[in-house]
C-alpha cells in the first residue's frame, strides 16, 4: 500500500489518510479481509503521529470502510450497500462539488459527463459506458 501524504495540503494529514484508504480499496488496490498496517508501523512508515493514523482508521470504521479486530488490527471491512447516512453525506458532498462546478461556470452535462469519467477512473473501467 503506497499513501501519499502532502503536508503543504490545506486538508488535514488523517482525512488524506483516509481519503487514500478509501481510493485504495474502491481501486481494488487494498481487498477485503486485507490487514492495514497498526498505527503505529505506519505512523513510523509515514513520519506522522501515530494519534494521526488512529484518528484516519477510526473515521474508516465509523464509516464502515474498515473492521477492528484484535487480533489483526485494522482489516478492510467487505463492501456493503450504502445506508441512509451513506447516501445523505454522499448527497451533501455532491451537492456542494455541483454548486462548485455553477461557480466556476461548468455546464449540467460537462459536469455528469465529468462526474462519471471519475467514477469509471476510481473503479478501475476503461472508455464510456454511458
Amino acid at each position: 500500500m503506497i499513501l501519499q501524504i502532502d503536508t503543504q495540503d490545506a486538508l488535514p494529514i488523517y482525512a488524506q489518510l483516509r481519503d487514500q484508504i478509501v481510493l485504495g480499496i474502491a481501486g481494488g488496490r487494498l481487498e477485503q479481509g486485507e490487514a492495514l498496517p497498526s498505527v503505529r508501523r505506519l505512523g513510523a512508515d509515514l513520519g506522522i503521529n501515530f494519534h494521526t493514523v488512529s484518528k484516519a482508521y477510526t473515521a474508516l470504521h465509523d464509516e464502515g470502510y474498515i473492521v477492528m479486530d484484535r487480533r489483526r488490527g485494522a482489516v478492510v471491512a467487505r463492501r456493503t450497500a450504502g445506508g441512509a447516512d451513506f447516501l445523505s453525506k454522499l448527497g451533501r458532498n455532491i451537492t456542494l462539488s455541483a454548486a462548485e462546478a455553477v461557480c466556476h461556470n461548468m455546464g449540467g452535462d460537462e459536469f455528469m459527463a465529468f462526474c462519471a469519467e471519475c467514477y469509471r477512473n476510481v473503479n478501475g473501467e476503461k472508455g464510456d459506458s454511458s
